[in-house]
Order: C-alpha cells, then structure tokens, then sequence
C-alpha cells in the first residue's frame, strides 16, 4: 500500500467513528430522558409538569422509524403508569416493549399494515376523555407509517402518489404539504380526533429546520399550507397528469371549499395540545464536530438545512474540499467539513440508489484529480433510498479504482444507478437500522 493509500484508508476509518459518534447523539431513548423525568406522581416534559395522579389514563402513541426506543425509554420512566399503547414502526424496528404495541409497516411506500397502525392509534385517541393523558411519539417516517387516506382515498391512491412525488425531485416540506390534505391523520387531525384529552408530543425532527407541522406531516401541529399551495407543488413539477385522478380531484374540492381546511392556529383544539423536539441534525452535526477535532481536523460546520438538487450541493461541498487543498481556506488542512439537511434527486435513470450514495458517486468526480480527499453522505437512519446502506463514501481514488474494475461511473450515475456502482467497489456504507433519524450527515476530510 502506498503512502497515499494508506492515508485514505485511515481518512475511511476517522470518517466511519465521526459517524457513529454523530449518532449517538441523536439516539432516541437517550432524546428522551433528556427532555422527560418522573419525580413524585409528576412528570416533568421540557419547561411543562403534569400532575399524573390529575389523569384517569395515560396513553402512547405515535409512529415513525424512531418510536420503539423512544416508547422503550417512556416505559422505563412511566412503568405501569402506561395505561396501554400503539406505534406504527418500519418493519424491522421493533424492541422489546411492555405495555406499548407496536405494529410493522411499509415504508417509503405505506401498505396495509399502515393502515392498520393508523386505525389502531385513531381509535386510542377517539377513546380518549377529557381527563386523559396521550404521550405521542414522532420520528422521520411518521408520514409513510400514518397513511389513513382521506374519505374518498385508497391506499392505492396514496402509494402511487408517494411514487410520483419521490421521483419527480419534490422536496421533503413540498411532499409532506400534499400529504396532510390528503391523510385523516396527519396536519393537526390526530389533535383534532384526541381533543379533549391532552396530547403530547414528543418529535424528533427529520427536516431541514426542525418545522413541526413538516416532521411527519404534523399529526398534531397546526397546518401551515392549504390545498392550494398543494396545487402549486403539483403546477410546479409538471405532475399533474402523472398523479391519480382522484388525488387531484380531492384537491381541487379542497381549494373550492368543498372539503375543509386541516386544524389551523386559532383552533381551540391546540389549547391542550403541545408539541416539544426532543432531537435534530444538528445535534448530530455538533457531536461529530467534536469527535473530528478530538482526531485533530481543523473542523467546519456547513449547515443543518442544506436542500437542492443532490449533484450540484455534491459540486458545492468538493469546491470547498478543493479550496482547503489549494490555499488553506476556509480552514487548513487537516480538515474537516461537516453539513447536514435533506437533499432530492431527481430521477431519470431506472437503477438503484439514494441521494447519499448518489452524491458520493457525483462527489468523485470532482476530486479524481485531486489527492487526499474523502467524502461521505449517509442517512442517519441506515436507510438511503430503497436500499440496505445508509450510504457510500468515494475518495480521490475512486475513478481510478472502477477503470481498473471495468466500470464506467458516468453511466451509472446518469442510470441513478450508485448502489450497484458502490458495490462492486466496495464502498457502501452499512449500518443495519440505527432506530434514529434525523436526516442526513455529510463528511468531508481533507489532508
């Protein structure tokens, strides 16, 4: 191995513990036991106290890929206090639970059991009195784990929506808005549906700005957008004619005021509801900054709300990765450059892949004649896209390693096709489920 080898191969190592360290931040039981204590009958959330002994029941709810941890740790400070309780959770994300069900379903695309793990936790909320306590749970995923379709919905209406709005290049915050005027759940209709109990909400956040009414699609935030702005998503993609009839029907009943607006502000049924973010990206960001200095990189921190259009933010972070080499700024090397957020690809090849190994993939060629350079994207829930990697890191070799295999990069990555590039290189990036999401950690180093 030469002495350029061995230094990327130590970079991949620094990269892979800056990683789990940002993880560990972000781990959902321990979001939890921060924000959340029991102290003689009262238990304390954030700045509010509830008097337990004051509520007949208390109950748990909630869905998305983090939720079985987070109910972990509400059963191990609440006990037998748990009346009983349901969370919709990705299959395979499941821990051990006492007094909490939870049921497994599709995610990005929601299925049948979604629907079941939506009816399940409305009828818990419906149940619920005046004088009752509901602890609700939200994670990333939340949005595909609720997909109760609205009156005159199908399941299947949802799933092919989901598809075109995941491939047309929709931004997260645009893809949500058509999800909660499309859901009996979501944008403040599960506080709606539990009104008058008190219902609270425990978030960890999975967006670009930690916006409550977007982690989710906000089951119980006030909504912010209306079925117009959903038009304009849909005028704005060109997708109008790609989405099922019924959807755009449902919406155009919504802008002429034949089906009502979700829960605004002003709604009295928020009087009892409150929502607390217990968990964001950059808390992970933060936590890997100070692994990466304890290794000894001149360390900068991007962004937490970094969105677009994956190749060109990928062009955005090598130019800096370029700049450091070539004239020490913004920082000198060895450095490291650290961003976080969410961003989309818009896809026109048939392969396989996620934004995060999409963007190493597109990172490579930036930095193949460069030396000394590593980049990393991956998915803080181990999830990138439909695969089984949190995501890829690519290096200043990594060119010159898939000419020597045979393989051609560009058309990969014209085919969206990185998942099938990384592997044969080696160079995916697998977790297995971390139980945690709080979007995306990109990892540069530079030497």
């Amino acid at each position: 191995m030469n002495v350029e080898s061995h230094t990327l191969a130590e970079m991949r190592k620094d990269i892979s513990d800056i990683f789990y360290c940002g993880l560990k931040a972000v781990e959902p039981g321990a979001a939890i036991k921060r924000y959340c204590h029991l102290a003689d009958d009262h238990l304390y959330i954030g700045n509010r106290v509830y008097d337990l002994l004051q509520f007949n029941n208390l109950f748990v709810i909630g869905a998305g890929k983090a939720t079985a941890p987070m109910a972990s740790a509400l059963e191990n400070i609440l006990g037998k206090r748990i009346t009983k309780g349901v969370i919709s959770v990705k299959y395979n994300h499941v821990t051990e639970l006492s007094n909490v069900r939870q049921i497994e379903a599709g995610h990005p695309i929601p299925d049948e059991n979604g629907i079941k793990g939506t009816n399940t936790i409305l009828g818990m909320a419906k149940d619920a009195g005046e004088d009752d306590l509901i602890l609700c749970l939200i994670s990333g995923g939340g949005s595909a784990l609720l997909p109760g379709p609205a009156r005159g919905l199908t399941l299947q209406n949802k799933q092919d929506t989901m598809h075109v709005l995941l491939s047309c290049g929709a931004a997260i915050h645009e893809i949500n808005t058509i999800r909660k005027h499309i859901s009996q759940i979501k944008g403040g209709n599960l506080a709606r549906i539990a009104y008058p109990a008190t219902l609270i909400s425990l978030i960890l956040s999975d967006v670009v700005g930690d916006v409550p009414d977007i982690i989710a699609s906000g089951p119980s935030v006030p909504d912010s957008s209306t079925f117009h702005d959903c038009m304009k998503i849909i005028d704005r993609y060109h997708i109008i004619k790609e989405l099922p009839e019924s959807i755009v029907k449902h919406i155009k009943e919504g802008m002429s005021g034949n089906i009502p607006e979700n829960p605004k502000q002003n709604d009295r049924i928020f009087e009892k509801t409150h929502n607390l973010i217990v968990g964001s990206n950059m808390e992970a960001i933060l936590s890997a900054k100070k692994k990466a200095e304890s290794l000894n990189y001149n360390t900068i921190v991007l962004s937490s709300m970094i969105e677009g259009e994956t190749r060109h933010v990928a062009r955005v972070h090598t130019a800096i990765a370029r700049e450091i080499r070539k004239t020490g700024l913004p920082v000198q090397p060895p450095a490291c450059i650290l961003s976080g957020g969410e961003t989309t690809v818009t896809i026109k090849g048939k392969g396989k892949g996620g934004r995060n190994q999409e963007f190493a993939l597109a990172s490579a060629f930036d930095i193949a004649e460069e030396k000394n350079i590593a980049v990393f994207s991956g998915g803080t829930d181990g999830n990138d896209g439909p695969t089984d990697a949190a995501g890829a890191i690519s290096d200043t070799d990594t060119i010159k390693k898939a000419t020597e295999l045979g393989l051609d990069p560009g058309k990969y990555l014209a085919n969206n096709d990185s998942y099938h590039f990384f592997k044969q290189t080696g160079d995916l990036f697998i977790t297995g489920p971390t139980n945690t999401n709080v979007m995306d950690l990109r990892i540069i180093l530079v030497k």
